[in-house]
């Protein structure tokens, strides 16, 4: 459910007269989750796993040219709105094709959202060496029960990709559950 990151997102719209993308609520989101599940956080290089102490989001943009994955580097120590000054920026860049190799090159975990395509549901293809890719859909209103009641929310589909390899199911599925509960509770996304 959005509707709180959606209700923050307002809010911060009313106060400034901009606001950043739920995207970026999401990349924060990710990068807060990654940190409490370090297991996902990773590299796959052949038989070795490469941990990361920080969250080095890669975020797809679509450019004429193709698919391309720049990095909010540290993106857990940043707020919403500099991951979304830096997210702006990176994406001007990489449709101009003037990322610097190092722009793109590596990251820890990628984002790709469709939703802005109208794609409900997908399921991305890991970008490797990473070892986990989030893809996300666009949100929907949705009839839902919330305290034994009908009521409406928006709802976002989401699925998560592994390299088996290095990350299971179960581990993948913890990482969901954070990520549920940061995006349905966003208070620690402004933190």
């Amino acid at each position: 459910r959005m509707d709180a990151v959606m209700a923050m997102r307002a809010q911060a719209k009313a106060a400034t007269g901009e606001a950043p993308s739920i995207n970026d609520y999401i990349v924060r989101a990710c990068a807060l989750a990654l940190m409490k599940h370090p297991d996902v956080n990773i590299q796959v290089h052949g038989d070795e796993i490469h941990r990361f102490g920080s969250a080095d989001v890669s975020v797809a943009v679509a450019t004429d040219k193709g698919l391309i994955t720049p990095i909010v580097r540290a993106a857990d120590q940043k707020s919403v709105s500099a991951i979304s000054r830096e997210v702006k920026q990176l994406a001007e860049k990489a449709r101009s094709g003037k990322l610097a190799a190092e722009e793109f090159q590596g990251g820890s975990f990628s984002i790709s959202n469709l939703g802005m395509f109208g794609i409900d549901q997908f399921d991305a293809i890991i970008n490797p060496p990473q070892g986990a890719i989030l893809a996300i859909g666009a949100g929907t209103r949705q009839p839902i029960e919330i305290d034994h009641a009908l009521a409406f929310a928006t709802i976002v589909e989401m699925s998560l990709s592994c390299d088996h390899r290095a990350i299971d199911g179960a581990v993948g599925a913890d990482f969901m559950r954070t990520l549920k509960e940061l995006l349905e509770s966003p208070a620690a996304l402004v933190g």
